[in-house]
C-alpha cells in the first residue's frame, strides 16, 4: 500500500513526522508542496474527507497575510483554488495511505493507520 506524507521540508511538525515514521520503519514518499506543487483534484479530495476549514491552515502567516475580504469569501466552493495558489496554506502534515488520509500529527494515529 502506498504511503505518501505531504508538508513542507523545513516544517517542524513535518520533522516530527518524518522521525516518526522513520521510527515505524514505515515505507513513504515525501511529497514537498512548495517543490513538487500539489494537485487541485487531491486538495478536492482532501477537503471532501475532512471538511475545507480542517485543511486550511488559518494559523499561518500566509493566511494572516491574505487580503480581508479573500479571508471572509473563503468556503468550501473556493478553498481548493486558494491552497493551490497558496500551498503553505494547507494544513501540515497530511499523510495518505491508500485510501485514509489524517491531516495533521499524531503518533497513536499514525501508528494506528501503518500497523
Amino acid at each position: 500500500m502506498k504511503t505518501t506524507l505531504y508538508g513542507i521540508k523545513n516544517c517542524d511538525t513535518i520533522k516530527k513526522a518524518r522521525r516518526h515514521l522513520d521510527a515505524l520503519g514505515a515505507e513513504y514518499t515525501f511529497h514537498d508542496y512548495r517543490v513538487d506543487g500539489v494537485d487541485k483534484k487531491i486538495i478536492q479530495q482532501w477537503i471532501k474527507q475532512h471538511g475545507w476549514e480542517t485543511v486550511l491552515n488559518k494559523r499561518g502567516t500566509t493566511w494572516r497575510k491574505l487580503d480581508e475580504s479573500v479571508k471572509s469569501n473563503t468556503t468550501g466552493n473556493n478553498a481548493a483554488d486558494l491552497l493551490c495558489e497558496h500551498p503553505a496554506m494547507i494544513k501540515r502534515p497530511i499523510l495518505v495511505h491508500g485510501k485514509e488520509t489524517l491531516v495533521g500529527f499524531s503518533e497513536d494515529s499514525y501508528g494506528a493507520l501503518l500497523k
